[in-house]
C-alpha cells in the first residue's frame, strides 16, 4: 500500500469505516469552529513573525486543523467548519481598524497565508470521507429506475 493511501485513503476505505455518534459530530463541528477560528488568529501572527518559517508553521497548523476535522467527524462538513472560522476570523483581521493600522496588512506573506490555507480548505473538504454527504447522512446506493421518454 502506497504512503498517500495509508494517510488519505481510498474511497472505499473511508466509506467502511463507521461513523461517530451524530452528537458527537454535532459537540466536534463547535469545537472545530472555535478551534479554526483560534489557528487563523494565531496564524495572523505568526506569519508576519518569522517570515519565511512562520508562514510554514501557521499553514502546517491551518491544514492540521481542516484535515483533522475531516478524521475525526468523517465527513466533509467537518472540513468546511474549521475553515469558516478560520474564514471569518480573516475577515476581522483584514478589516482597517479606525487608527488606520491593519492586523494583517498587504504583503507576500500574509497572502501566500490567505491563499494557501484557503486552497488547503477546499483540499481537504474534497477528500474521501465515511459518507457521501457532507453533515453525514448515509449515501444512498439505490439505483433510481430510467424513464423511457419515448413511452
Amino acid at each position: 500500500m502506497k504512503p498517500q493511501q495509508v494517510l488519505l485513503g481510498t474511497r472505499s476505505q473511508r466509506l467502511a469505516e463507521p461513523l461517530p455518534p451524530r452528537g458527537f459530530r454535532v459537540a466536534a463541528y463547535v469545537v472545530l469552529f472555535l478551534l479554526g477560528a483560534a489557528v487563523a488568529l494565531c496564524g495572523t501572527f505568526v506569519q508576519a513573525l518569522w517570515p519565511p518559517f512562520g508562514v510554514l508553521l501557521a499553514l502546517a497548523g491551518t491544514l492540521g486543523v481542516f484535515y483533522g476535522g475531516l478524521r475525526l467527524t468523517g465527513t466533509k462538513l467537518g472540513a468546511g467548519i474549521p475553515l469558516a472560522g478560520w474564514f471569518a476570523v480573516l475577515m476581522v483581521m483584514m478589516a482597517p481598524r479606525p487608527e488606520g493600522d491593519f492586523v494583517l496588512a498587504a504583503g507576500l506573506t500574509s497572502y501566500l497565508y490567505i491563499f494557501a490555507g484557503a486552497v488547503a480548505g477546499v483540499v481537504c473538504a474534497t477528500l474521501p470521507t465515511r459518507t457521501g454527504f457532507g453533515l453525514g447522512a448515509p449515501a444512498d446506493d439505490r439505483k433510481r429506475p430510467v424513464r423511457d421518454p419515448h413511452a
